[in-house]
C-alpha cells in the first residue's frame, strides 16, 4: 500500500490544543463512532455507550518525573531526560528501587556545555550525574534512597512538548490517571486521564469488566514521521507487561476495548507474540514490521501460546519490547473499540486511528473541530467502534 504522509494531515489552530486540563477530570467531551455515525456526548456519560459483556482494558503506567535540571559551576544549565533504563537492568521497576547507583539513555539539553565523563553535582543529595558518551547517564548517590526517592527530589512532570509552559502544582496530579501503578512512562497515557474512580465503579456496576497491563510510554510517541515512505519511519521501542490474568481475560472477552493507544499496542503486539512463538521464535520483541511478515491465525491460539510459554518458564507475568507499528493496511486481531485523544497530524497515532476505522478519520476529526473539541494530551475524548 502507497501511503502518503499528506493523507494524515489536517489543520490543527493553536488555539484548539489544551494547554491545561479541564476543571475536572471527567468534564471533557465524548466523541462516539460507530458504523459511520457519530453522537456527541459528555465522557461522564461513557458507560452507557459501551457495548454489553466488554472488556476494558487500561495501561496502569506512571509518569515519572523525567526531567532533571542541573547547573555546572560555571551555571550553565543542563538539562536530563531520562528515556529508558540501562543499569542494573532495563526494567522500570528494578531501576526505579536501585539505591546508590542508575544508569540511563537519555536526551541531554545544552550538551555542548558538558564534556563527556565529567560530572555534575547536587551537594543537598549528595548526587553526582556523570556523562557517558552521547545520551547515557550514570547517576550515583551516597543516600538510602531509592532513585524513584530522589527523582522525587529533583525531576520534574515532563510534559509535551506542544504544552508550551512550565509544569505547574496542578500537572503533578492531572498529568496522571488516577490508576497509575507501574513506575516508568515519561509520557502519560492521555486517553485515560478523563477517568475517575467513580467512572469506573459505575462502568463496573453495569457488568462490564475491566482489566489492567502496562505500557511504558516513551517520548518517540511525539517523534513526527519525516520519512517520504511511511513504513520506513524508525519506531521507538516501548517497554511493556502482560500477566497470565490478562491473557486469560482477554481470551473470555466478547469485545475488548482499549483505553488509549498504548493499551492497544500492548495488546495487539501479545497477539503477535504468540504467533512468534508458534513460529518457534521466543524472543519478546515485535519488531515494526512483524504483523505485516506473519500470516495471521485464531486469535486465541495466538493467546494460548503465550499462556503455554509462560507455563514452561514457571511465570505469572511476562515482559517484553514492542515497537509494533500500526497503519494502514494492518489487520487487527484483539480489539473492537478504542478511548482515544486528538492526536497531532501527520503522527503515528493518526495512521493507528486511520487503520481503525479507516477513512473516516477524517470525518470523526472534522466533527471534533467543528464541535469546539480541545486536542492533543489535556484535550477531550472519542470512543470508536470497528
Amino acid at each position: 500500500m502507497n501511503l502518503k504522509l499528506e493523507d494524515f494531515l489536517y489543520d490543527l489552530p493553536d488555539d484548539r490544543i489544551a494547554k491545561h486540563p479541564p476543571k475536572e477530570r471527567s468534564g471533557s467531551k465524548l466523541l462516539f463512532y460507530q458504523q459511520g455515525e457519530i453522537s456527541h456526548h459528555e465522557f461522564k456519560d461513557i458507560d452507557g455507550l459501551i457495548p454489553e459483556n466488554s472488556l476494558l482494558v487500561f495501561n496502569d503506567t506512571k509518569v515519572i518525573p523525567a526531567r532533571i535540571i542541573l547547573h555546572k559551576e560555571s551555571g550553565a544549565r543542563i538539562e536530563i531526560f531520562l528515556l529508558e533504563p540501562l543499569k542494573p537492568s532495563n526494567v522500570h521497576e528494578e531501576v526505579m528501587n536501585s539505591r546508590q547507583e542508575c544508569t540511563w539513555k537519555c536526551m541531554i539539553g545544552n550538551a555542548k556545555k558538558w564534556k563527556n565523563e565529567t560530572a555534575l553535582h547536587l551537594a543537598s543529595l549528595s548526587l553526582q550525574a556523570i556523562r557517558r558518551g552521547d545520551d547515557e547517564v550514570t547517576f550515583k548517590w551516597n543516600s538510602d534512597l531509592t532513585f524513584s526517592d530522589l527523582l522525587t527530589e529533583i525531576g520534574k512532570i515532563p510534559l509535551p512538548p506542544y504544552i508550551n509552559r512550565e509544569v505547574e502544582a496542578d500537572d503533578q496530579d492531572r498529568y496522571q490517571t488516577v490508576y497509575s501503578k507501574m513506575k516508568g512512562a515519561v509520557a502519560a497515557p492521555t486517553a485515560g486521564l478523563h477517568f475517575t474512580n467513580e467512572i469506573i465503579d459505575g462502568i463496573q456496576a453495569k457488568g462490564i469488566k475491566t482489566d489492567y497491563l502496562t505500557l511504558h510510554v516513551s517520548a518517540g510517541t511525539f517523534q513526527p514521521i519525516k520519512s517520504e515512505k511511511i513504513a520506513d519511519h524508525p519506531m521507538h521501542s516501548e517497554q511493556i507487561w502482560i500477566s497470565r490474568q490478562n491473557i486469560e481475560n482477554l481470551m473470555a472477552a466478547s469485545k475488548i476495548i482499549a483505553v488509549g493507544t498504548t493499551s492497544m499496542r500492548t495488546m495487539e503486539s501479545l497477539y503477535w507474540f504468540g504467533v512468534k512463538l508458534l513460529q518457534g521464535k521466543k524472543e519478546f520483541f515485535i519488531h515494526k514490521q512483524d504483523p505485516y511478515s506473519f500470516i495471521p491465525i485464531e486469535r486465541n491460539q495466538a493467546l494460548e501460546a503465550v499462556l503455554s510459554h509462560l507455563d514452561e518458564l514457571e511465570l505469572e507475568r511476562i515482559g517484553g519490547q514492542t515497537e509494533i507499528f500500526i497503519y494502514p493496511g494492518y489487520s487487527f486481531q484483539i480489539c473492537d473499540g478504542l478511548v482515544t485523544n486528538y492526536h497531532l497530524p501527520g503522527s503515528t497515532l493518526i495512521l493507528l486511528v486511520a487503520s481503525f476505522i479507516g477513512d473516516n478519520w477524517k470525518k470523526v476529526y472534522k466533527s471534533a473541530l467543528e464541535n469546539n473539541y480541545r486536542f492533543l494530551s489535556y484535550g477531550d475524548s472519542s470512543f470508536l467502534l470497528r
